[in-house]
Formats: C-alpha cells, sequence, structure tokens
C-alpha cells in the first residue's frame, strides 16, 4: 500500500476495503453480487418470477460478470407492487421508508433497515475520505431533504 493509500486508511480504517489487490476486490465484489441475487430471489416475488420466467437460478450466477444474464426492473415495477411489494425484508427491520408523492401515478416507496443505512452511511465516509476529508473538518450538505435521498446519505456519511 502507498503513502497516500496508508494515510487515508489511517483517517478512516474502512477505507482499508477501496484499496485491495484487484483480484481480492473482484472476488469480494462477485461473493457479494451472488449472495445480493439469492437474497432478492429468496425475498421479493417479482424478481423471483422474473427470473423463473428465464429459467435462470440464483446458483447459475457464479459472478459479477453474470450481472448481464438478470432481468430488468423498472420504475414501473415499484408502482406495480405497491406499496411494499418490493421489499426484500420483514417489515420488521424496515427502520425507515421514503415515499414520492405520486404525482405522476401511484407513489414509490423505499425502505431502508439499520444495516442498509449503515452501509450508505460507510460508503459516504470512505467517499469523502478518498476526497481528503477529515475528522476535524466542516462539511457543508447542500443537497435536499425532500424526496431526493442523496442529501440524508451525505448528512450520514459526514456525521460518521
Amino acid at each position: 500500500m502507498n503513502q497516500k493509500c496508508q494515510s487515508l486508511t489511517a483517517v478512516n480504517s474502512k477505507s482499508a476495503i477501496d484499496y485491495l489487490p484487484v483480484e481480492k476486490l473482484s472476488q469480494l465484489q462477485s461473493d457479494r453480487f451472488r449472495a445480493i441475487v439469492k437474497r432478492a430471489y429468496t425475498n421479493t416475488d417479482l424478481f423471483r418470477k422474473r427470473m423463473d420466467d428465464i429459467q435462470l437460478n440464483p446458483e447459475d450466477i457464479g459472478g459479477i460478470e453474470d450481472i448481464t444474464k438478470l432481468p430488468f426492473s423498472v420504475k414501473t415495477d415499484l408502482r406495480e407492487t405497491y406499496p411494499f411489494g418490493m421489499f426484500a425484508c420483514p417489515m420488521k427491520d424496515v427502520v425507515r421508508l421514503h415515499a414520492s408523492s405520486g404525482t405522476t401515478g401511484k407513489p414509490i416507496v423505499v425502505a431502508y433497515t439499520g444495516n442498509d443505512l449503515n452501509i450508505w452511511s460507510s460508503v459516504i465516509l470512505r467517499t469523502l475520505a478518498a476526497c481528503g476529508v477529515q475528522k476535524n473538518d466542516i462539511i457543508q450538505n447542500a443537497y435536499g431533504y425532500g424526496l431526493f435521498t442523496g442529501g440524508l446519505g451525505l448528512h450520514y456519511g459526514g456525521e460518521s
């Protein structure tokens, strides 16, 4: 690891993942991708139906390179399964809901678990650290806190 990378990981040890050797990073990405596909297949009726329709099983996914085999989800899927049909977790695990107003149709509802918020915060923290932001720096969050949830991500990451 070069000196710049060492100094970044000293600021935030969570940034170490960003400096993995390419082979280890690729393996980690593939492992996590397979886990996501299996979770979506197991817990989301629409995703399972779409995969079954094309005779694709989670076990057919070898790694990230197989992303092109997966069926697409589009915005209308969120509306057609309103309100909670695309959730891949039980409602008892949901700690935050974000919803659109529904001015162009049914509202779109997105749920976050505590783990989702922790990952989101960690990713933003890593991004800020990579930009040189340090613990005592002041961050101005100019994102809105309305329906665009990006402002909250920066908020959580900045607090981390």
